[in-house]
């Protein structure tokens, strides 16, 4: 135990290197904040609305972009205002609900990422038994069970994480309320709560990037035994898309995680999770429909005006 006064609110510091620019990158973030909740949504609402895109493709899709639409609405509201104040105070338990809500949406991506490779796998491996084995219950059984796995993973540390004391350093070097500074800040031993940690990033990451890279293999290895060009691309244009996204967030993340200077730049790790937690999101939208064919006739079939009907 260390000495010290409880300590009841944290301070983010956001990125204070950044004089005379705040308001231009809030004007920016901001924009693209609401792009990313008006793209996201759009593609739930096109997906639910038109009855040809609801398979199983889709609605993991659309699981994807209501964790996104939540993921940035976790931290960006408050990194808008790191721009406005130098010093951002958030409630301790404020603190510790954003860290919970950013890490298991983070860890639940993973897993709907991964059950979307598994989707593609069966929808180009086993195209006979796709209707028969990625039924509608096994949809909502997948799905229900990487939020399910996600938010018991996370909320096991963070039951540990609210009984600890706080009276250390108060201050966040971060745009969010990440768990090392949170960590640093106990006065207690946080050794347990580090051990969990590691054990439940080695877990998830190398777990879920190695099944989605046996998922790809396979994937590769048939595209490669289709004997047409054409039916080549087609199989592979299926999942361009998901393979893009995975490469996107699996390469942040092990940016971030695995470098072996990552201690000494975390100013390089700050501008990464912006790229992760801002960037990826809104790209999101634009990734699965630039290419899809589906998704874009559904979006021009729901912005096209209703014919007007002749008086008889």
């Amino acid at each position: 135990m260390r000495n010290g006064t409880a300590i009841t609110e944290f301070i983010l510091l956001g990125f204070p290197g950044i004089q005379g620019l705040q308001i231009p990158l809030f004007i920016v973030i901001f924009f693209i904040y609401i792009l990313t909740l008006a793209g996201n949504g759009l593609i739930i609402a096109i997906v639910w609305a038109e009855p040809s895109l609801q398979i199983p493709m889709y609605f993991f899709l659309c699981n994807l972009s209501f964790l996104e639409i939540w993921y940035t609405t976790t931290v960006i509201p408050k990194l808008l205002e790191t721009f406005v104040v130098a010093r951002t105070a958030i409630c301790t338990p404020c603190c510790l609900l954003q860290a919970f809500f950013h890490f298991f949406l983070g860890t639940t991506e993973f897993f709907i990422l991964t059950v979307m490779s598994f989707d593609r796998y069966l929808a180009i491996c086993k195209p006979l038994r796709y209707s028969t084995i990625m039924t509608s219950n096994l949809c909502l059984q997948l799905a229900l069970s990487s939020w399910t796995v996600g938010f018991s993973i996370v909320f096991c540390q963070m039951l540990l994480l609210i009984q600890l004391p706080f009276c250390g350093d108060n201050i966040i070097n971060h745009f969010y309320c990440d768990v090392g500074p949170i960590l640093k800040a106990a006065c207690a031993d946080t050794r347990i709560l580090e051990l969990l940690g590691l054990i439940a990033t080695i877990l998830v990451i190398p777990g879920s990037l190695i099944f989605t890279m046996i998922s790809y293999i396979y994937i590769l290895s048939t595209i490669l035994r289709i004997p047409s060009a054409t039916g080549r691309q087609k199989a592979f244009s299926t999942c361009a898309s998901h393979l893009t996204v995975v490469s996107l967030l699996y390469g942040a993340v092990l940016f971030m995680y695995l470098r072996p200077t990552a201690h000494s730049s975390f100013k390089i790790n700050k501008v990464v999770s912006v790229l992760n937690t801002i960037f990826t999101p809104l790209l999101n939208p634009f990734i699965y429909t630039i290419r899809n064919k589906e998704v874009k006739g559904a979006l021009r079939k729901a912005m096209a005006c209703p014919n007007t009907r002749h008086p008889e």
